[in-house]
């Protein structure tokens, strides 16, 4: 346990609410992809949510960037106000990607040759690093908020291009798979 007197909760038992938290939100997503659609409520509103999270994880990457722009000018404050609301929206756009899949089934890239390799490729991708970088950025945060700024610099280092790499294929995928969505909410 963390001696600092800024800890609320010790080292050890936050990671095991990181382990808790991180394995029930990959089962959640996994479990998500094989609900029958007969378990599905209805909910017309869910059509908009991939749109929604695509622009949730553009605004992730813009204040990544900013956030670390930020940190490398010295300025520290805006630096945790950046990276606080990728957090935030991060959140947010975890509860809008599993109520969706609650709401619609899977839709499947039907793309061929190429393309459905390279879709293929950045959404195994974009899936793994997602389920690595939530412990992390966990951490990050958890590092940062207990004034443990050695922690968090060393883990930051990590957690940063692989958390902007999620968010920037989380858009990537959206418009590869866009097309294919069963519905047409949006005219592209």
């Amino acid at each position: 346990m963390s001696t600092d007197k800024n800890n609320w909760i010790s080292d050890k038992a936050f990671f095991r609410l990181t382990l808790i938290v991180s394995i029930a939100v990959f089962a959640v997503v996994v479990i998500l992809q094989y609900l029958p659609a007969e378990m599905r409520p209805s909910a017309d509103f869910a059509k908009g949510l991939p749109i929604t999270n695509a622009f949730i994880n553009s605004i992730v990457s813009v204040l990544l960037i900013l956030g670390i722009r930020a940190i490398k000018s010295g300025n520290k404050g805006l630096h945790q106000k950046y990276m606080l609301s990728a957090f935030l929206m991060s959140g947010l756009f975890l509860v809008t990607y599993v109520t969706y899949h609650v709401c619609m089934e899977h839709t499947k890239h039907e793309g061929t040759g190429f393309i459905h390799t390279l879709y293929l490729a950045i959404l195994l991708t974009h899936i793994v690093l997602a389920a690595a970088v939530l412990p992390m950025v966990l951490y990050t945060v958890y590092y940062s908020t207990t004034e443990q700024f050695v922690k968090h610099k060393k883990i930051a280092k990590i957690t940063f291009p692989i958390w902007l790499y999620v968010s920037i294929t989380g858009v990537v995928v959206y418009f590869m798979i866009a097309p294919y969505y069963p519905f047409k909410y949006f005219p592209f």
